[in-house]
């Protein structure tokens, strides 16, 4: 049987491969799991903005509940709210209700333990077996209280306004909310540092989640910003734990290059603890460039935002994120915050006097291709394994001769095999990805 836990909590199709029957089972093993010897187990949950929420949400909670458990709801919050609000309200945990960047048909539950960080494998591990042979509570009046918090908001809101000291009033900035949890509290968060703001794709109906807006489609947002004539444009995912930015001509900054300009900044200030970033091997070759160039260390993990963290917590690192946005503070957070990240790239703007554009300028970029190519759960896992493929990767990493590098992985969360190719020369690494898509195509489908 395959896992149920992928790189970021649970993931799937609802009603296919995450039902509502699974999401109370996953709810009831948590806290059985998380329990152990406490009288009182107290979990807050929060989502997203897709239809699918409500229903995964109560038949969580329900779960919980069934062990005699509480549950706090903070309604539609982002991910990274969740992992501070638990400190803030002293709770044993909590779960976010989200697929992150994914479309709306797909859902996801992702779990973080009393401390505001996401599980440990072993626990994953714990509540899986759990869920493979549950037996449900069946204690007379050993259930527990559910809860709704209205105010939570203004509580996440509060802090992150806190992790700035600069006045932003003078910038002119667009949002885009990705329909999804940043909707509210990336308004709530502008309007409190009194920056001037236009804000778009806010206005979410369950299914226009990361629909041709958000950090994954930035094209409306990089004309929006050209045309109101905006300092930048900052984007989130999903449930906010992403940020990519444009700059005032609409050329997308990415994760990598705000990891640039953030670590230069601490550098110059002497505030980059053990002058090191954490990146992962997704990680731009310009970017790993900029850090020799700066004298950083630069130290690569796997691709997803919680083996960032666990480097940087086992080595005691305060900056680390991914290309995709994921940017870790740890000063201020204990997983990937979209509006944490963009408040401190605007603090850096106002405090240097610099342009966006200006600041990202310290990284060149190499052109990069990524290609998905669609398989099934079986080949995904067994890819490596055919000679065909590995073969014509050798042939091709032997004509890159040292220029640049390919980098195949399946996807953590989709059936998918991901190629990605760098070098200098964009045609030709667009090629030859294509190239291996196709003699992977043929081999696994």
């Amino acid at each position: 049987m395959a896992r149920l836990f992928g790189t970021d909590g649970v993931r799937g199709i609802v009603n296919i491969d995450l039902t509502i029957d699974l999401a109370m089972k996953i709810g009831a093993a948590t806290a059985k799991t998380l329990k152990k010897d406490k009288e009182n187990l107290t979990l807050l949950v929060a989502s997203d903005t897709r239809i699918s929420k409500d229903a995964l949400r109560l038949s969580l909670a329900s779960g919980v509940l069934s062990e005699g458990a509480n549950i706090i709801d903070l309604g539609v919050m982002p991910t990274p709210a969740v992992s501070y609000l638990i400190g803030k309200y002293h709770v044993d945990g909590g779960f976010v209700i989200s697929a992150s960047h994914n479309p709306s048909e797909y859902n996801g539950i992702k779990i973080f333990n009393e401390n505001g960080y996401k599980l440990a494998d072993e626990l994953e591990n714990q509540i899986e077996a759990l869920i493979h042979n549950f037996n449900f509570n069946q204690k007379a009046n050993n259930v527990g209280m559910y809860e709704y918090k209205e105010d939570a908001i203004n509580d996440y809101v509060l802090y992150l306004a806190s992790t700035i000291s600069s006045d932003l009033s003078h910038l002119n900035i667009a949002l885009d909310a990705a329909n999804g949890a940043a909707y509210k509290t990336s308004e709530a968060l502008f309007k409190k540092l009194n920056v001037n703001y236009k804000i778009i794709n806010n206005e979410p109906d369950g299914l226009n989640i990361n629909q041709n807006a958000g950090s994954t489609h930035l094209e409306n947002l990089q004309e929006f910003v050209k045309d109101n004539h905006l300092d930048c444009g900052i984007a989130f995912d999903g449930d906010a734990d992403r940020c990519l930015m444009v700059d005032h001509e609409g050329s997308i900054i990415d994760g990598d290059k705000i990891l640039a300009i953030c670590g230069k900044y601490l550098k110059d200030n002497n505030e980059l603890k053990n002058n090191t970033i954490v990146g992962t091997v997704m990680s731009n070759l310009g970017f790993v460039k900029f850090c020799e160039k700066e004298n950083i260390n630069f130290v690569a993990t796997k691709v997803g935002d919680r083996y960032v963290l666990q480097n940087m917590l086992e080595n005691d690192y305060i900056l680390g994120g991914e290309q995709s946005g994921h940017v870790i503070f740890r000063k201020y957070a204990k997983t990937g915050d979209g509006e944490l990240t963009a408040l401190q790239v605007l603090n850096i703007m106002a405090e240097t006097k610099k342009s966006l554009k200006e600041l990202a300028s310290v990284m060149d970029t190499y052109p990069q291709v990524l290609k998905n190519l669609e398989v099934s759960k079986e080949s995904k896992e067994t890819y490596q394994d055919n000679e065909v493929i590995k073969s014509y990767l050798e042939e091709c990493n032997k004509k890159l001769n040292g220029e640049g590098r390919i980098l195949v992985r399946p996807s953590g969360t989709e059936n998918l095999i991901r190629v990605m190719i760098e070098g200098k020369n964009l045609e030709y690494i667009t090629k030859m990805c294509n190239d291996i898509i196709a003699v992977m195509n043929k081999e696994l489908n």
